[in-house]
């Protein structure tokens, strides 16, 4: 690292699984712009935030992917919010322009490129989306596939929570007692913890409630096949993996954190 070196990182709690370093880094190497730029990883939970971005602030950190659990929180202390993080009410990504704190939404597209990519001609209009969970990246996922035309209909256990987004997005909403109705989707996405870390061997949906006719999505990329793509594969479902997510948002992430563009070739040959 050199003086003029721009530091980029993804912060969470947990993130010990990360993989973003690894991908981002292997595209500054294949632009040979490693002097440049380096990404590294933070374990900074929600109470930290605001120190976090006074430490940003200070040693003027260039760019910050923010992941569970911060990626509503760290809204309160930014200077600036793109449009679209508005509207979807989180954000995953920071860019820091001469002391000015920007704040930007790619999740979406990392849900939407995969998914219109899988299901060709006609894309998400009018397909039947199941969504389970609430949070922040819940809400970006939301915000894509009704932006693209689908029936969204949200699922969580804090029931309120799930009326909240669908209201303010434009979805129906249920109780995670309901997931049976899950049988009539055209896609589910899982947006929760569940099937990671603590939760490895834990499934948002129940087995006899995926078919052969559905996308099963689910954004968790570590492990590459959780027990809900693993349970989906075996209904003959087709599934789209987390990393595939992951991958998406973070060319998305690249080109505003350096300006410049990498394929996706280069970042997933590193996953």
């Amino acid at each position: 690292m050199k003086k003029q070196t721009n530091i980029c990182m993804v912060i969470g709690d947990p993130i010990e699984h990360t993989l973003s370093p690894k991908m981002h880094n292997a595209g500054y190497k294949f632009l040979n712009i490693q002097d440049k730029f380096f990404f590294t990883s933070a374990k900074i939970s929600k109470k930290d935030v605001k120190k976090f971005i006074n430490f940003v602030r200070l040693v003027d950190i260039r760019g910050i992917s923010c992941t569970i659990p911060n990626k509503v929180e760290v809204m309160k202390y930014l200077d600036e919010i793109d449009e679209i993080a508005k509207k979807i009410g989180a954000v995953n990504t920071i860019v820091n322009n001469n002391g000015i704190l920007k704040g930007y939404n790619t999740d979406w597209i990392g849900v939407v490129l995969p998914l219109e990519k899988m299901l060709g001609v006609g894309g998400l209009k009018n397909k039947n989306v199941a969504l389970i969970g609430a949070g922040g990246a819940a809400r970006a996922v939301a915000f894509g596939v009704v932006e693209k035309g689908a029936n969204l209909k949200i699922y969580n256990r804090t029931v309120e929570k799930a009326n909240k987004l669908a209201q303010e997005i434009g979805a129906d909403s249920s109780s995670i007692e309901n997931l049976k109705d899950i049988r009539n989707a055209n896609i589910v996405i899982n947006t929760t913890s569940l099937g990671m870390g603590k939760n490895i061997y834990e499934t948002p949906v129940p087995k006899e409630f995926l078919n052969k006719d559905q996308i099963c999505f689910d954004i968790v990329y570590s492990p590459e096949k959780t027990l809900f793509l693993r349970d989906a594969l075996s209904v003959g479902a087709r599934i789209i993996r987390g990393k595939e997510m992951l991958v998406y948002q973070g060319l998305a992430q690249f080109e505003l954190y350096t300006k410049m563009n990498v394929s996706k070739t280069v970042m997933m040959s590193v996953l």
